[in-house]
């Protein structure tokens, strides 16, 4: 040890949360309004040998604090928390179980699963209800005491305008586990983000913001390690201000800030996905490792009248407590320390919905909502809501405050659906295609607040969209029981790789339908990573414990003819996307004319007749021209026309009025094809497929 442990803390101060040292030693507070007593537990630099445990000092205002002089970075902690051990009022204090600092920065490793971290006896017949006496520090990772030092230079977030947002989401890990041209250390973590050619890689694709799955801290389920498996999804929360030591490499914290530097030079935003609405300790059966034994009736919410048992309206066991202030403190406090500490650009909040309930359900006037709104730091960056739970009244979508974005469920349904030629969605595809106004255009809200997406790390892939007809979950050990069932997917001819060429040109066109779909949409698109070449997941839709070549991006795939025209022609998507601005999503388009004869938005039939009441609600209609018209500065009007065949023959698209010179841009049938000039009165549009218009070329 680098410095005498005195007998006693000196007293500390309530504020800030968490160990803080300031250059003399450490401040140490942490909340629980319930315990009668707090120790701190000191270890050895291996984080194996308890070396003291001292009582903090005081409590004000329902925090415990104390202060080690002459401690500092690198310093391995604990707590222990004394109380009531009394289930069915809620109350599960046991001093026997080493407990991790909610508001820890940086662990010292994995939790080893034994007996030991459960607060009740494991095989006792009184159950959860029994006191387990075993110690659980040997078991646990400990908290390490940090200092915040990283040169930022001239650091800044891009601040790219929503409307011109296009959002990758990826695995930091499954990213780059299967990239050769990386030494093995780098691989899966964060230092490989910053790699250049994968910066290169985003930036050919128009990428303008990465989206990581969690990457806080997350637990490894017992019941996967069982089974071989592992959590490699990360929606298990362990900690919610320390990164997943996994992702880290020999640069520690700085790993990760090193990459956020590198690839805001390039331009390119970081949103972080996280999940503040359970933990991965489960229900009342599951260990004592943090809140459960700090104070488990405040920071959970338990059934009224039967406390033993938790509210579990997220399907993981537990809910947090968000109501409580303490509660939402930490996850503000949270937030803040990623927007700061690390120059975060923005969050995408796992189930949402949770987060906003209140003792009557969801409100979009929640406190939550409300406390990030107001806040200084938090309000100016991205916020991405996933809108909706498992509980009553969980499903949100459209129904969140302003300045949220959400994930919009029914984009991914509708695309996936009318491309693989289900009846009755031509209707419908035309509200996605427009931002989804039925949901959003409401409290001033724009298009961009619909996140449209084909695929997601929840589900398919692109590939195996068009490969399946039935998920194929079977490594995940349930029986294929798991993972969702209506997938809205096809085969078109075989399950699985198809040898016949036909089967293979006619899938890859329908994946060229669905992204041209997705990128010219009004809203934000968000594209999963390696969908741009041809990703597969042999057919699972639910890789949540798959950490192996099932999830892991295979690059092999970007490098063959077929990957590389394909990532060329997301490029040329989001390319356009970016320069015509009747493509993006400033506000909403209701048909009002904006210079003679040109609305700022208008649909047509292949003939470019305007749809009667009749037409639209043709349930076998397959066929669908939309016009999109913006007015730049200058005075100039723009179009852009896009004819929509979802059937599988072929089909000829008049233009509509008034007559334009007309400009083809893009061909999802011959992705390849040059601009050019129609000349002809009429563009054949083949089966399953899209053309792009506008009424002057690309400048790029």
């Amino acid at each position: 040890m680098f410095f005498d442990i005195p007998d006693r803390l000196m007293p500390g101060h309530p504020h800030p949360l968490g160990a803080s040292y300031d250059g003399t030693g450490v401040n140490f507070a942490v909340f629980s309004a319930s315990a009668e007593k707090v120790e701190l537990c000191m270890f050895d630099a291996a984080g194996r040998k308890e070396l003291a445990r001292l009582p903090l000092p005081d409590c004000t205002d329902e925090v415990w604090c104390g202060y080690l002089p002459e401690a500092g970075p690198g310093l391995q902690y604990g707590y222990r928390a004394y109380g009531p051990y009394d289930p069915p009022r809620g109350y599960r204090f046991n001093h026997h179980k080493l407990l991790l600092d909610p508001y820890a920065r940086l662990l010292s490793g994995p939790l080893r699963w034994t007996d030991a971290l459960f607060g009740y006896r494991i095989g006792s017949s009184r159950g959860d209800l029994s006191f387990d006496r075993r110690d659980s520090a040997a078991a646990m990772p400990k908290a390490v005491v940090v200092e915040d030092l990283f040169n930022w230079g001239d650091d800044r977030r891009p601040r790219v305008p929503w409307p011109n947002t296009v959002i990758y989401e990826a695995h930091v890990r499954g990213i780059s586990m299967l990239r050769d041209d990386l030494r093995p250390d780098l691989r899966g973590t964060f230092t490989a983000l910053a790699n250049p050619r994968f910066i290169e890689h985003l930036h050919k694709l128009g990428i303008t913001t990465i989206e990581l799955m969690p990457v806080q801290a997350f637990l490894q389920d017992h019941f996967l390690l069982q089974r071989g498996l592992r959590n490699y999804w990360g929606y298990s929360p362990l900690s919610f201000f320390a990164p997943e030591p996994g992702y880290l490499s020999g640069g520690g914290l700085n790993d990760m800030r090193f990459a956020v530097r590198r690839l805001h030079a390039a331009g390119i935003e970081i949103i972080l996905d996280v999940v503040y609405n359970h933990t991965g300790s489960g229900n009342e059966l599951g260990p004592t490792i943090c809140f459960r034994g700090l104070d488990n009736v405040s920071y959970f919410r338990l059934m009224p009248g039967n406390e033993r048992h938790y509210i579990d309206e997220t399907g993981c066991g537990n809910t947090l407590n968000i109501s409580h202030p303490r509660v939402l403190q930490l996850v503000l406090d949270s937030l803040r320390y990623w927007a700061e500490s690390f120059h975060i650009d923005g969050f995408r909040f796992d189930l949402g919905a949770t987060l906003g309930r209140e003792g009557t359900g969801f409100d979009p006037g929640a406190g939550f909502f409300d406390a990030i709104l107001q806040d200084p730091v938090l309000s100016r960056l991205k916020l991405i809501s996933e809108p909706w739970d498992v509980g009553l009244g969980g499903y949100q979508l459209g129904n969140h405050p302003p300045r949220f974005a959400e994930w919009n469920d029914k984009y991914r349904d509708c695309v996936r659906q009318f491309w693989r030629g289900d009846s009755g969605q031509r209707a419908e595809l035309a509200q996605r295609l427009s931002g989804s106004a039925d949901l959003f255009d409401r409290r001033h809200r724009k298009p961009w607040a619909s996140v449209n997406f084909v695929t997601s790390h929840d589900g398919f892939s692109l590939q195996d969209l068009v490969s399946y007809a039935q998920k194929h979950n079977e490594a995940n050990g349930e029986d294929n029981n798991d993972g969702h069932n209506e997938n809205y997917s096809a085969n078109w001819g075989a399950e699985g790789p198809a040898d016949d060429p036909a089967i293979r040109e006619l899938r890859d066109r329908v994946k060229r339908a669905m992204l041209a779909t997705l990128l010219l949409a009004q809203g934000t698109p968000m594209l999963l990573a390696g969908d741009e070449f041809g990703r597969t997941q042999r057919g699972s839709n639910n890789a949540y414990c798959q950490d192996n070549d099932i999830s892991w991006v295979d690059w092999a795939a970007a490098h063959t003819p077929e990957g590389q025209a394909l990532i060329d022609y997301v490029g040329r998507l989001a390319a356009l996307r970016h320069e015509f601005t009747a493509l993006q999503s400033h506000a909403f388009r209701h048909g009002q004319e904006i210079a003679p004869g040109v609305k700022d938005i208008a649909w047509f039939d292949e003939q470019g007749q305007g749809l009667s009441e009749e037409a639209w609600q043709n349930p076998e209609a397959r066929a669908l021209a939309v016009q999109r018209a913006s007015v730049s500065a200058a005075g100039e009007v723009e179009m852009v026309l896009m004819f929509i065949n979802g059937g599988h023959e072929a089909m000829r698209f008049g233009f509509p009025l008034p007559a334009v010179k007309w400009y083809l841009l893009v061909d999802s049938a011959v992705p390849g094809a040059e601009v050019r000039v129609v000349e002809e009165p009429a563009v054949e549009v083949q089966g399953r497929s899209v053309v792009v218009l506008a009424n002057r070329r690309p400048r790029a």
